[in-house]
């Protein structure tokens, strides 16, 4: 899944010479929290609320509001933004950005295209939208989590079982992340099975794998085993 198709498109800007006034009054507005900074149509810094909170912070208790309303009016965005702006390429995969992220600890990045040019951003909000997308949670069900030896073939195993009573598969997660060796975890959400059939079925997978939990969000229960 590439960053292109989960980014947002509309880029809400800052100017270099903008004020920092000018920058909150963007932020609050298109309920935003980073903006890409722009100066003859190049990308040369990003500014945060975090960057405007931190500037504001630091002469809030000298400062009448007067004084400090003054001072935001008049500092401009390129002397509080970040300037060696972190950025991604439209055709990264979204678990790249994920560790973009995760690794310098940010909320956000612009998107570049190959010249560049910003032509997006994208949020850990976005980043939750993929993963709700790929777990298919919008859609409830049940979702199944199993041990099971890793060895070619050991996914269809399993998911044969659930689709002989008639379950619809939504998706199928894997991790070989916190196992023992030899043994991979697998998260499969499925709906579509008579609920009168649910508890033998429960049973089944128990005897191919271990099975970790299932969690019934049309029935709002869940079992740890």
């Amino acid at each position: 899944m590439l960053v292109k198709n989960w980014m947002s498109k509309t880029v809400i800007t800052a100017d270099a010479d903008d004020s920092i006034h000018d920058a909150m009054k963007l932020l609050k507005t298109h309920k935003i929290r980073m903006l890409p900074v722009i100066k003859k149509s190049k990308l040369v810094g990003v500014i945060t609320d975090r960057d405007i909170k931190r500037a504001s912070a630091s002469d809030a208790t000298t400062l009448s509001v007067h004084e400090l309303n003054y001072i935001l009016s008049t500092v401009k965005v390129k002397e509080i933004m970040s300037k060696r702006p972190i950025t991604v390429p439209f055709d990264y995969t979204v678990e790249e950005t994920a560790g973009v992220l995760l690794e310098n600890k940010i909320s956000g990045v612009p998107v570049i295209d190959h010249d560049g040019r910003v032509v997006g951003t994208i949020t850990q909000t976005d980043l939750f939208k993929v993963l709700i997308s790929l777990t298919g949670v919008g859609n409830r069900g049940v979702q199944f989590a199993l041990q099971l030896k890793d060895r070619p073939g050991y996914i269809k195993e399993v998911s044969d079982i659930i689709r002989e009573d008639k379950g619809h598969i939504v998706s199928i997660l894997s991790s070989n992340e916190q196992v023992p060796e030899g043994y991979r975890n697998v998260y499969i959400r499925m709906y579509g099975v008579d609920r009168s059939k649910l508890p033998q079925l429960i049973e089944v997978l128990k005897e191919k794998a271990i099975l970790i939990y299932m969690v019934d969000h049309e029935a709002n229960t869940r079992e740890i085993y």
